[in-house]
């Protein structure tokens, strides 16, 4: 099996996605990402200086490096060239989700359980639509937060669909920082574990 079909087979698809022009270019460099063992977050194209084109990336670790954003800058920079969906001259601005970051995925509720998430929802979900609290759980169909100021009559739990869900942000704290720095270490001594098995078992010339 090539490394493209298992990054293919692997990639987790996103809860929440682009419209218009951003999800056409999310569409242009997605299939560029994938077989590089990167995933995409989100795509925005906004008027700070000029126009900036942002792509939030990461690898399916969690982790993401200056080395990461720039071997993505250089392999998406001539497909956007010869695609050319924008019709002006941008600002292309590859970076990590950051440590507050968007929640796009159902796995960044299980990554994250324990944090504090501000969201949105589509539809009304227990008479409101917009919640802030602690993601105590979370399954394939939606995830819990436990409200930090639930008012008054309210249930101090809420279960959110993700079909529902329309934006999601991690809310930063003390201990996601330090949760997030941890598992940045863990995930990049794995990645250093793992490169050292691969030349071990090069074959040699």
């Amino acid at each position: 099996m090539s490394d493209t079909t298992t990054a293919e087979q692997t990639q987790e698809p996103r809860l929440i996605t682009e419209t218009g022009l951003d999800l056409r270019i999310a569409d242009i460099i997605e299939p560029v990402l994938v077989p590089m063992g990167y995933q995409l977050v989100r795509v925005r194209l906004s008027s700070q200086n000029g126009a900036t084109l942002q792509i939030m990336a990461e690898r399916t670790d969690g982790t993401m490096t200056v080395e990461d954003c720039e071997a993505i800058s250089t392999a998406i920079s001539p497909v956007l060239d010869v695609e050319d969906p924008v019709e002006k001259q941008y600002h292309l601005e590859v970076s990590s989700p950051g440590i507050d970051r968007p929640m796009v995925r159902k796995s960044d509720f299980t990554r994250w359980a324990g944090h504090l998430i501000k969201c949105e929802t589509s539809i009304l979900v227990d008479n409101r639509k917009r919640f802030r609290g602690k993601i105590v759980s979370a399954d394939d169909e939606g995830f819990t937060i436990e409200r930090d100021q639930p008012a008054y009559g309210e249930e101090p739990t809420v279960v959110i669909p993700f079909t529902a869900l329309a934006e999601g942000r991690l809310i930063l704290t003390d201990d996601l920082i330090r949760d997030a720095l941890v598992a940045d270490k863990k995930a990049k001594a794995q990645q250093a574990a793992n490169q050292n098995f691969e030349d071990e078992n090069s074959p040699i010339d």
